[in-house]
């Protein structure tokens, strides 16, 4: 049996433009679950699926950064190692928002109940990246009162350090 869906549509399509929401982020796509592989403070591969955090930045793996004593540190390294601690062998969830440059999958990601997202941000491992949303801005200003992680000493902004070294 043939059902025509196209009145549903039109409604979902006059709901997103009276909300001020496209079509897409009413029809979002599903879950991506599974064990997921750390490949740096703001990317994750779940089944061969390159996933990049939504709305954060994290150090470059080689990038260095000063401790509060001053010595260097790779805390790109360092952001990459809190993340897959904090995931373990744990289910991740990740809900996509869309899909980069690079076709990498955007994403908020949780394990459990946790944003992972928020959590890099808060801990001090990853900013708000405010170019692509407003999303850990509270978190990146409790991390830096805080002066946990990269807020401990004093780095360049990511976005700032790729494009001295690329």
């Amino acid at each position: 049996m043939i059902v025509n869906r196209m009145p549903e549509l039109a409604i979902w399509i006059a709901l997103g433009a009276t909300l001020g929401i496209g079509v897409t982020d009413c029809m979002s796509a599903p879950a991506i679950q599974g064990t997921a592989s750390v490949i740096d403070g703001d990317t994750i591969e779940i089944r061969g699926e390159r996933i990049r955090l939504d709305a954060i930045d994290a150090p470059e793996s080689s990038q260095p950064c000063p401790d509060a004593a001053g010595k260097q540190y790779r805390c790109g390294q360092k952001s990459a190692f809190a993340l897959a601690d904090m995931i373990g062998r744990s289910v991740v969830s990740c809900e996509p928002k869309g899909r980069d440059r690079y076709k990498h999958v955007i994403a908020v990601c949780f394990k459990a109940e946790t944003n992972l997202n928020a959590w890099m941000v808060t801990q001090g491992w990853a900013v708000a990246f405010r170019k692509y949303g407003n999303d850990n801005i509270r978190e990146e200003d409790e991390a830096r009162l805080a002066g946990r992680g990269i807020w401990a000493g004093l780095f360049d902004m990511p976005w700032d350090w790729r494009a001295r070294n690329r």
